[in-house]
C-alpha cells in the first residue's frame, strides 16, 4: 500500500520499494492532471543529491508530460532554490523538489509547491486517491524537459542581496554533507571573497562522510574538530540534504533554532515572529520585549501558511528551519540564513554573548516514543482530555495548537502526535535541570498509563 508515502508535508518513501516506476509516473500524472486544473502552465522540477534522484526525475517527468503540463528541469538544486523558481521573474506556477530532505540515502520524495502555497495536509491525502487510479496505467517514458538555469540567477541574487559582506574576513567553515548545498555555497564564497572552508562539497547521494541530518550531534563532529583544531575559525554552519534547514555552531555552543529566531529578531524593526510549539519560552517571552510573537504548529507547510494569515515577518522550528519574509520571500532556506547570521556578525552582534544574557533555562531534546501510526492522535487526545480533568497538579494553562502544550510556571511539557512517522514527540523545558526531569517522569508516566489502557 502506498498511503504511508503521503505524509503531512510531502511525500517521502523508500526507493524501488514504495517509490518505484509504476508509483512515481501515477504521481507524476496525477498531478500534472491537478496542476492543470488549478491553471499551472509549466511547472519547474529539481532534486538533491541522491543517488535515486535522476531515475525518479525521469519517472516523474514522464507522468508530467502525459498529463501535458510544461516542464521545467532546474537540475541538482537545494529545495529552497525551487521555491525560489516560483518567485524569480514570475516565470513558473509550480515547483516539485525531488528530495529525501535529512532521511537516509534510501529515501526520496517530493515537496510540492502551486502558485507559490504547499500542498499538503489533507489535500496531499485527497491526492493520494487520484495517484491509485493511474497505477495501472501504461505510462511511456517521455523525459522531455527545458533546461532552466535557476542556480545562476539565485547565485546574482544572493550576491546582491548580501554584497555589504563583500571582502568579509571573518572566517568560519561550512559542512554541505554531501547533500545539495555544495552546488552554491562554493560559489556564492568566492563570489563574495569570504574566509571560509568548506567540508563535504561534492555532492554524494550515498553520503560517504555522514547523514545529512544536522540535529543529530554525531553528524556535527567534523564541524565541532574543526573549529577545535582551527582557533581562529569561530562559526561553523551545518546543512540538512536538501539545505533547507540550518545549524550553528561556535566552539562552546550549538544554536538552536529557536535561539537563531531570537537573533534574526533582534535586527528586525517591530518584528511579527511565530516560533512553533516545541520552542523555548525565551523565545516567547523575550520577543515580545520588542515585537509581536505568536505560537503556530509545527511543520514547514503550516509555518508558510500561517506566515501568510498573520503577516508575519521570521519564523522558526528548533530543528533549524528558518522562513525569513523580512527582506525575503517567506520560506525556509538554509543557505539564505547563513547570511543572514553572518550579516549579524558584520553588524557586530555577539552571538554567544546574546544567547547567554537570556534567562538560563534548561531542555531536553525532542523524545520519540514509538506508537502505532493509527493510535498516535487518538492517545494525545486521551492524554490531553486527562490533563483537562485534573490528572496533572499545578497546570497553570494549556496549548492545544499542536497536540498539547502544558504551562507549569516554572516550566512547560509538550506532548504531540508526529505528522510524518509513527511516533508520539515530548520535549520539556524548565528552570533547572531537576525540574527538567521532574517533569519528564510524571508527564511520561501519565501517558504510559494511558497507553497501557488504551491497548488493554
Amino acid at each position: 500500500m502506498l498511503d504511508v508515502i503521503f505524509r503531512e508535508y510531502d511525500i517521502r518513501g523508500i526507493y524501488n520499494k514504495e517509490l518505484n516506476e509504476k508509483s512515481v509516473k501515477a504521481i507524476g500524472y496525477a498531478l500534472g492532471l491537478l496542476m492543470l486544473e488549478r491553471s499551472c502552465k509549466n511547472v519547474s522540477v529539481g532534486y538533491d543529491a541522491r543517488y535515486s534522484a535522476k531515475e525518479l526525475f525521469n519517472y516523474l517527468v514522464s507522468g508530467l508530460n502525459k498529463a501535458g503540463i510544461e516542464v521545467y528541469d532546474i537540475g541538482l538544486v537545494p529545495t529552497p532554490l525551487g521555491y525560489f523558481s516560483l518567485y524569480e521573474g514570475m516565470k513558473f506556477d509550480a515547483n516539485i523538489m525531488i528530495t529525501g530532505s535529512h532521511n537516509p540515502k534510501d529515501y526520496n520524495g517530493f515537496k510540492i509547491t502551486i502558485h507559490k502555497e504547499s500542498f499538503f495536509g489533507k489535500e496531499l491525502k485527497e491526492f493520494s486517491k487520484e495517484v491509485y487510479k493511474y497505477l495501472d496505467d501504461e505510462i511511456e517514458d517521455n523525459f522531455k524537459a527545458q533546461k532552466y538555469d535557476i542556480l545562476s540567477i539565485y547565485i546574482a541574487y544572493m550576491c546582491e542581496h548580501f554584497k555589504m559582506l563583500k571582502n568579509f574576513s571573518y572566517p568560519f567553515v561550512v559542512d554541505c554533507a554531501n547533500g545539495a548545498a555544495g552546488v552554491v555555497i562554493e560559489t556564492l564564497i568566492k563570489e563574495l571573497q569570504l574566509k571560509a572552508h568548506i567540508l563535504f562539497k561534492e555532492p554524494d547521494g550515498n553520503f560517504p562522510n555522514h547523514s545529512p541530518d544536522p540535529t543529530e550531534i554525531k553528524n556535527l563532529k567534523p564541524l565541532q574538530e574543526f573549529l577545535r583544531e582551527n582557533e581562529n575559525f569561530y562559526l561553523g554552519f551545518a546543512f540538512d540534504g536538501d539545505a533547507d534547514r540550518l545549524v550553528v555552531l561556535s566552539q562552546n555552543h550549538i544554536f538552536c533554532g529557536d535561539e537563531l529566531c531570537y537573533l534574526f529578531a533582534k535586527n528586525i524593526n517591530n518584528p511579527r515572529v511565530l516560533g512553533e510549539v516545541k520552542c523555548s519560552k525565551n523565545l516567547f517571552n523575550e520577543v515580545s520585549k520588542f515585537g509581536t510573537i505568536f505560537m503556530g504548529k509545527t511543520g514547514h507547510s503550516n509555518i508558510k501558511q500561517a506566515m501568510k494569515e498573520k503577516d508575519i515577518d521570521l519564523a522558526a522550528e528548533v530543528s533549524g528551519h528558518i522562513f525569513f519574509k523580512d527582506r525575503y520571500f517567506g520560506y525556509d532556506d538554509g543557505i539564505y540564513a547563513l547570511f543572514r547570521t553572518l550579516e549579524l556578525v558584520f553588524k557586530g552582534y555577539d552571538l554567544e554573548a546574546m544567547i547567554n544574557s537570556l534567562p538560563k533555562l534548561y531542555a531536553t531534546p525532542e523524545i520519540k516514543i514509538a506508537i502505532e501510526e493509527k493510535n498516535k492522535f487518538i492517545l494525545v487526545d486521551e492524554f490531553k482530555k486527562a490533563i483537562e480533568k485534573g490528572a496533572l497538579k499545578d497546570v497553570k494553562s494549556l496549548c492545544e495548537i499542536d497536540g498539547v502544550r502544558i504551562d507549569f510556571g516554572y516550566g512547560w511539557a509538550l506532548l504531540r502526535a508526529s505528522n510524518t512517522s509513527p511516533f508520539v514527540i515530548m520535549r520539556f523545558e524548565a528552570q533547572s535541570e531537576e525540574e527538567v526531569k521532574r517533569l519528564e517522569v510524571i508527564v511520561t508516566s501519565l501517558f504510559n498509563d494511558i497507553n497501557k489502557k488504551f491497548i488493554l
